[in-house]
């Protein structure tokens, strides 16, 4: 740390001890100020500049210092000088104090603040960016966030302290006014009766009402704003359209439908998206062929013979097409049809933010408009721009299941969850399988010790884990598939058969003409939305992998109620979509699933935990199962029962889940679970157990300690005078 960076914290711990040690945070209460308002109106009578000048520098001080007392401070300088001066005195005062708690953030703690408040900033900067000075007016007019959090947020941004000062001072004038306002009333308050006068309540009705005033002024600005230079239309032909049919699509469609919106649903291909026709329901019934494969081989394991698997590749892939077909008329045209879903098959890109242009499969070109639009357009395999790649003919999670014969050699780019569940797989159905993955261990964001079950299995199924390995470039070599990687700086030289792609994901987007419509795609080639799932217009809207955070069926669904209800009902009441329980689960052998905050997680954020294992290997059914390997990992507040969050790793792990998943949603603690009957022997059973576990390590000892003695005492012993049977021979 630098020598003016200590000085500056010193400086600043000084004065906060000062505020402290004189009681700073007692004195600035309003009975304080009223107590003493008579003698403090007389000095300030005959000490005006003096009082003005002292009481601003006051409110730079705590406002600077984001110290307690500054609303206090802010109806006090009504109280004692009025109108016209207070609201001049509070207003420079507070743009100076938030200009220099705004340049300390930028100076002092902006590798703190963005590690601390990183959601919080990341949110900031996305709206700096497309938005910038109309941006933080709003967070001014309507305090979303608290006044000191967007004074030191706002420093580690990019805006200039000139613009920062300019816009807050105006902006915060009309809050400011309000308040001021108001302590020159509570300043009259001298008996019961001025409590009613009119003026009082007008004022405090004033108060009240203020946010949702300066809510409805900004909403109505920003909507002006946002639509300048297009012509809504006076009737449109749909209440809402969904582009894409994926389960994020068809969730969307079905809700409005139930609710007698006319909806039409625009998919170019197949409805039912990636899960079910090249994601979720194919890997899934391959995963279990799989694992039927792996039961036979080891039929020992139950004292039964074991057999070498033979089977048809062909035939398993044909499996997992009936069972695609099983499940496809829960997606069919036809069902939605009849919810009176209008089913359109096609391309669609925006003309206007209420208009869209449709290609048909059939060649026909047509135009739609709605009140609402929702992007539901999904995703696909991302592919590295590896050099000679592209000539591998690679496979990815779309194209895999057009295989009809087992690669013989499968080498697997990628060790995340899609590329371990079908490096898994293809082990287990007799490919030698080499996965390739550049990080030090597989499921890079789980934690370690889970990382570690996973590889110790992946290994004794015979899968070639090269890990810290970064694939450099793919080539023929004698008629031979080879990829080169890179380890710690030397070269690798891999020979395979067929090259599976599983690095990730990206947005589908093109075609959709969303530059027309002034919408760009994140980095991570995700469209940018707000909290209601809308992206830069109120009543367009994006949910399921293109909107990201998460690109699971499950969380796509979940956004697709958000995207559905306020694009049909937003105008009355917005709902934020709400991502604090997210489950999910990774399909190898052993099952990975986790809900809430890993034991990572919570070290990287600062927060207290108290960690409670269960190893399954004390589980009766996991024993009767021969499946007794894997664990239970709770992490709670120290010494509270509350979930912050679960992982469990083992057979089963994705219904065992369910029920900390169900906790947590609802504010249930291991107490509850551990209070609840569960029937014998079953696998949730383990979820009991770890709350026990986390009962025993948090058991009132001195409680404990003390019914011992008044048992002994009850049997007329003392407890240490028990005999000593340790040495007792049964």
């Amino acid at each position: 740390m630098n020598r003016s960076k200590l000085i500056l914290i010193l400086a600043i711990v000084a004065v906060v001890g000062v505020f402290i040690g004189l009681d700073g945070h007692k004195l600035l209460t309003l009975a304080n100020l009223q107590s003493h308002q008579a003698s403090l109106a007389q000095w300030i009578e005959a000490n005006l500049l003096l009082a003005v000048a002292g009481y601003m520098a006051i409110y730079v001080v705590v406002t600077a210092l984001s110290l307690p007392g500054a609303v206090i401070m802010t109806l006090a300088g009504g109280a004692f000088f009025g109108n016209i001066y207070g609201l001049l005195a509070v207003s420079l005062a507070s743009t100076v104090g938030a200009s220099l708690a705004f340049l300390v953030a930028r100076f002092l703690m902006r590798d703190t603040l963005r590690s601390r408040y990183r959601e919080t900033v990341a949110k900031m900067d996305r709206g700096v960016e497309k938005d910038g000075a109309f941006y933080l007016a709003t967070l001014r007019l309507v305090p979303v966030f608290p006044f000191f959090l967007i004074n030191l947020a706002m420093g580690l941004t990019s805006m200039k302290l000139r613009t920062y000062a300019l816009v807050s001072w105006v902006a915060m004038l009309p809050g400011t006014f309000i308040y001021v306002n108001a302590g020159t009333q509570l300043g009259q308050v001298q008996s019961t009766s001025d409590i009613v006068s009119a003026d009082l309540l007008i004022s405090l009705a004033l108060l009240g009402i203020f946010p949702l005033i300066a809510k409805f002024v900004v909403g109505f600005i920003r909507r002006r704003r946002v639509y300048a230079g297009w012509q809504k239309p006076e009737s449109f032909d749909c209440n809402m359209l969904v582009i894409g049919g994926g389960s994020a699509g068809l969730v969307t469609a079905y809700i409005a439908a139930a609710v007698k919106a006319k909806v039409a649903l625009i998919e170019k291909h197949k409805l039912g998206g990636d899960c079910l026709n090249t994601g979720c329901v194919p890997s899934k019934a391959l995963i279990r062929s799989a694992k039927a494969a792996d039961t036979m081989r080891h039929a020992n394991r139950y004292g039964l013979e074991s057999v070498p698997v033979k089977g048809s590749f062909k035939n398993i892939m044909s499996r997992v097409k009936e069972v695609i077909a099983k499940i496809e008329p829960h997606d069919s045209p036809e069902r939605y049809q009849k919810l009176g879903v209008d089913c359109i098959f096609g391309e669609a890109s925006f003309v206007s933010p209420w208009e869209l242009e449709i290609k048909h499969n059939d060649g026909r070109t047509e135009r739609l408009t709605a009140r609402s639009i929702v992007v539901a357009t999904g995703g696909k395999p991302a592919m590295p721009p590896i050099p000679g790649l592209a000539e591998m003919s690679p496979l990815n999670s779309d194209n895999l299941w057009d295989l009809e014969e087992q690669p013989e050699r499968l080498l697997v780019l990628g060790g995340g969850p899609i590329g371990s569940e079908l490096a898994h797989a293809f082990a287990r159905l007799g490919s030698q399988v080499i996965q390739v993955e550049r990080d030090d261990r597989l499921l890079a964001k789980e934690d370690v010790d889970v990382s570690d079950v996973v590889k110790k299995q992946f290994e004794a199924d015979g899968i070639d884990l090269r890990l810290n390995h970064a694939a450099t470039k793919f080539c023929m070599e004698d008629g031979e598939k080879i990829a080169y990687c890179d380890h710690k700086g030397e070269q690798v030289r891999i020979p395979f058969d067929q090259v599976l792609v599983a690095v990730g994901r990206a947005a589908n987007t093109s075609g959709l003409n969303l530059n027309r419509i002034g919408i760009e795609p994140l980095p991570n080639g995700t469209v940018p939305v707000d909290d209601d799932m809308s992206m830069r217009y109120p009543n367009v809207f994006a949910c399921g992998d293109v909107a990201g955070p998460y690109q699971f069926t499950h969380a796509a669904a979940h956004q697709a109620w958000y995207a559905a209800v306020n694009g049909l009902f937003g105008q009355f009441k917005r709902f934020k979509v709400d991502y604090r329980v997210m489950p999910w689960v990774t399909f190898t052998s052993p099952e990975v699933a986790r809900v809430g905050l890993s034991e990572a997680e919570a070290k990287e954020r600062g927060v207290a935990y108290e960690l409670t294992r269960y190893g399954l290997d004390d589980l009766d059914r996991a024993i009767t199962d021969s499946e007794d390997y894997g664990f239970i990992k709770v992490l709670t507040p120290p010494g509270k029962d509350k979930i912050l969050g679960a992982v469990v790793v083992g057979a089963h792990a994705a219904e065992i889940l369910a029920e900390f998943t169900l906790a947590m949603k609802h504010g249930l603690g291991l107490n509850k679970i551990l209070g609840t009957i569960h029937p014998y022997p079953t696998w949730n059973e383990s979820a009991k157990y770890a709350a026990g576990e986390w009962k025993r390590a948090n058991a009132p000892e001195t409680v404990l300690r003390l019914l011992e003695k008044l048992h002994g005492w009850r049997r007329g012993k003392s407890p240490c005078s028990l005999p000593d049977t340790s040495n007792v021979t049964p």
